[in-house]
């Protein structure tokens, strides 16, 4: 896994160049230009069908207060080997009330694992569904914060795919599980001391 500090950027490669070698990436910690700084290690990045791609994420040097940072695409999360739309997926149908083996056969990935992700989303959903709340608002202020519905995780899921249809109409075309991992910083899986980062 590449080390921290991560910045989430898109999944088009030359465009994340571009927007690097121009200084159009903001630096998370102090707001000052990227600039281009090398390449982090190696990851795998392990798609729908087990079909798995080998990824160098570009590194990013503040101009200001000298840090790198991994630039990881929004297609993948901190710490976890599957892309995020799989992941997305087998949340949803948790959602939707399906159990993590039946859930595990459709994707056709190990059980346990399916198993881990739903736990950890679950212990976090209070934290989750309050986060895209927020970015709901900072999208759109038209948008009033949902009432509880029916239970944590069904709540994040929901808060997830409001935020994800503000952030398409204000900004355009965007996966909604590519929206959550960059807008949680690519934490939404990450354990409790991994803070989600602050609504912009």
């Amino acid at each position: 896994m590449p080390e921290a500090p991560v910045l989430m950027v898109g999944n088009d490669e030359s465009a994340v160049e571009t927007e690097l070698v121009t200084g159009q990436l903001s630096c998370p910690c102090c707001a000052e230009q990227l600039g281009p700084w090398g390449h982090a290690r190696f990851r795998v990045l392990r798609r729908r069908g087990g079909e798995e791609e080998r990824l160098r994420p570009r590194r990013g040097r503040c101009r200001g207060c000298g840090k790198t940072h991994v630039l990881l695409c929004d297609e993948a999360l901190l710490r976890r080997r599957d892309e995020v739309a799989v992941i997305g997926e087998a949340i949803e149908a948790k959602a939707a009330g399906i159990g993590h083996r039946r859930i595990a056969v459709h994707l056709d990935v190990p059980a346990w694992r399916v198993r881990r992700w739903l736990r950890r989303f679950s212990e976090r959903a209070v934290a989750i569904c309050e986060h895209f709340s927020r970015w709901s608002f900072a999208l759109d202020i038209s948008l009033s914060p949902s009432g509880p519905g029916r239970g944590a995780l069904v709540d994040a899921v929901e808060a997830i795919g409001v935020a994800a249809r503000a952030a398409v109409l204000r900004h355009g075309p965007r996966p909604a599980w590519c929206f959550a991992s960059f807008a949680s910083g690519g934490v939404l899986l990450a354990n409790a001391r991994c803070p989600l980062p602050p609504v912009p």
